[in-house]
């Protein structure tokens, strides 16, 4: 793997400044900390929270430790430009995100219904943002100073940094760089290009030097054409993997995706343009991404190098508040208050489902803190965090066991381009030892003050029962009664279309979590999830796992309908009809996408299979597809007859017998044996 600049390595802007109690959201607290102007303002959707769990905040604290004046905007009026002049002019640039969430993720469900919260701002209120955020925040910006430049980031700008699928439109939307008319946009964990980008704006280099150089990698740009010293590989040329064959001219190599105006107009092509993405994710590999639109082109530099283990310790050992902001009062956000004794102790993630985007931005590579790190920070929250009760609500990160696991090789690591190292089985040079882990775990309840340290959620059981003692240290004593888990489904079809492992894998991790938890005499039970509607799912495949969780006797509560989001595989799967995991022509083969809006609740309903209200649709369903032997009373059958409806003397119609079925009760779970 290449290396890279240490992070905090570079000669301080201003030496003598020191960091704020928090960042300032209003001219009189620039006035205290004796401002006259900030060198970066930060425009955010969500609500100001100076803790390493929220994207502005780890951004903040890092400019500011290489001596740069951070200002932040929050949730501005984003009808008018006159809130975005509440800091004044930034000296070098606005930054711009919608927050910790894509905004349109954050604001409908995957029905497309607004929700009526938002975790992320004060009071849990909906509607402090506008939809498409990170749109509206650079064109305000723009209103309200005309030249100051603007640096998109974040998870939506991430998400969003090539022509992609937009759900909520039904449409090809184009880069979001282009349409926010943003000057440069950073995807990924941007530490790195951030901090770069920022000290060579001081530093007073141009645009024009900056995007000539093509060196700060995570970057977008709009440029013109493919400069003549570069090598373009244009779509389909597969075979042109390997950096060795791709540079055979003695020039770099840029992969030529397929236009957006081709993506637009022929689904195939943007199934093929999103396989050549995420071929391109290994940073040990990847080379740089070129997409015209219209006269012009957005050239993406390669992906960026991860953190090493001591630039993460001291991103998260920056002077963070650890709160939100003053100005919010006694309001709470939820977010917030979910996560304040929670810790963060890695990013990334190779398992590579393909409805999840954390690949996509955090990256497929395994970036940890060091032991002391980890433990140090729950130390601050046991003597600094105030409402601290002893307990530790969450060890983990976007997954909860990768820490610690990486290849065995870096040279084969570096060369590889799998999507996944654990689909269609663990890689054999995948080290799956859980043994750092488990020492993390064991010191970590050691720490005086410390009563309980919680696993909450993120599990990968395929992982862990190739190492039953992580299962066992996991069941005896970091769980509260409950283990969330994703299998997702037990269909073959749905499973291989979202790269899960089958159900086998986790029947072995439910018996050997059983067992621990037996053995300690604890009455311990795991929340499965399942999604309905994924691209390649058939009813059938619903029938089989509602079938399923009937002879498990479980009846889920809590249903996730597949949400196309931006840039995913499962989304290029959705918009094309077509599998992105191979090779894509007109003529591969056609997966089922459940579109329709009534296959879609079919699909729902069957995950409740339990509940009266799904009946009907299930029962037709079951007529259609020649299995009315499932409609019936007998313990095999998923759901009872229909009850004949007559007319009640008010004219409305209800079941004979005038009363409506009882309904199941709310958080039936079934124990795991």
């Amino acid at each position: 793997m290449q290396s890279a600049p240490y992070l905090f390595g570079y000669a301080p802007y201003r030496p003598d400044l020191k960091p704020a109690p928090f960042f300032p959201m209003s001219r009189k607290e620039m006035q205290a900390l004796g401002w006259d102007e900030c060198d970066v303002i930060l425009v955010t959707g969500d609500a100001y929270v100076d803790h390493p769990s929220f994207g502005m905040a780890v951004i903040g604290r890092v400019l500011e430790a290489q001596g740069f004046r951070v200002g932040i905007i929050s949730q501005p009026d984003w009808t008018q430009a006159d809130s975005f002049k509440v800091l004044g002019r930034p000296k070098l640039y606005f930054g711009v995100t919608a927050g910790n969430m894509d905004s349109m993720v954050n604001r409908y469900t995957s029905d497309r219904r607004i929700r009526s919260n938002d975790a992320y701002t004060a009071g849990g209120e909906g509607g402090k943002r506008p939809d498409r955020s990170s749109l509206v925040y650079a064109q305000r910006c723009r209103e309200a100073y005309k030249k100051v430049p603007i640096v998109l980031g974040g998870i939506e700008a991430s998400l969003r940094r090539v022509a992609h699928f937009d759900y909520w439109s039904e449409n090809i939307r184009r880069s979001l760089l282009l349409d926010a008319r943003g000057d440069f946009l950073l995807y990924g964990n941007a530490e790195r290009a951030v901090v770069a980008l920022t000290h060579r704006i001081a530093a007073g280099e141009s645009f024009e030097e900056i995007q000539d150089k093509r060196d700060i990698r995570g970057m977008a740009f709009a440029t013109r054409g493919v400069p003549e010293d570069w090598h373009e590989i244009n779509p389909g040329e597969e075979g042109a993997t390997s950096p060795a064959k791709s540079r055979q001219s003695g020039a770099p190599a840029v992969i030529r995706l397929p236009a957006f105006e081709d993506v637009k107009a022929d689904p195939t092509q943007y199934a093929a343009a999103s396989r050549s993405v995420h071929r391109e994710t290994n940073p040990g590999n990847a080379r740089p991404l070129v997409q015209r639109h219209g006269d012009r082109d957005v050239w993406l530099t390669a992906t960026p190098i991860p953190l090493t283990t001591p630039e993460m310790d001291a991103v998260y050992a920056l002077p963070y508040a650890r709160a939100p902001h003053p100005s919010y009062g006694d309001k709470k956000i939820p977010a917030w208050e979910m996560i304040r004794f929670s810790i963060i102790i890695e990013r990334g993630c190779f398992g590579g489902c393909t409805f999840c985007s954390i690949t996509e931005h955090e990256g497929r590579i395994i970036q940890r803190r060091s032991q002391e790190s980890i433990l140090q920070e729950i130390k601050d929250i046991r003597d600094k965090q105030e409402g601290f009760t002893g307990v530790i609500s969450d060890l983990g990160g976007p997954t909860a066991n990768m820490y610690g696991l990486k290849c065995r090789s870096p040279q084969i690591e570096a060369a590889c381009r799998k999507p996944s190292c654990i689909f269609p089985k663990v890689c054999s040079n995948l080290l799956t030892d859980h043994e750092d882990l488990i020492q993390l775990y064991r010191k970590s309840r050691k720490i005086e003050g410390v009563k309980k340290v919680m696993v909450a959620s993120g599990v990968r059981y395929d992982l862990a029962v190739e190492d039953p003692r992580y299962i066992k240290e996991l069941a005896q004593h970091h769980i509260g009664g409950y283990l969330k888990v994703g299998p997702e489904h037990v269909a073959e079809r749905p499973l291989n279309a979202m790269m899960k492992p089958g159900i086998g894998a986790y029947d072995k991790f439910a018996e050997l979590f059983a067992q621990a938890s037996k053995s300690v005499g604890k009455k311990q039970y795991l929340i499965p999830y399942f999604i309905a509607g994924h691209p390649d799912t058939t009813d059938e495949d619903m029938l089989e796992l509602a079938l399923w969780l009937k002879r498990q006797d479980m009846k889920v509560d809590q249903v996730q309908t597949f949400l196309p989001s931006p840039m995913s595989t499962a989304t290029a799967m959705y918009y094309s009809g077509k599998n992105p995991l191979k090779p894509v022509k007109e003529d591969s083969e056609d997966m089922v996408i459940p579109k329709g809006g009534r296959q879609r609740r079919l699909h729902k309903a069957l995950l409740r299979y339990h509940d009266p209200e799904n009946g009907d649709i299930i029962r037709q369903a079951l007529i259609k597809m020649g299995r009315s032997d499932l409609i019936g009373t007998q313990a095999r059958c998923l759901v009872p007859p229909g009850r004949r409806i007559t007319s009640s003397p008010r004219g409305r119609s209800q079941p004979r017998g005038g009363t409506s079925p009882k309904r199941s009760k709310p958080g039936a779970r079934r124990r795991t044996r």
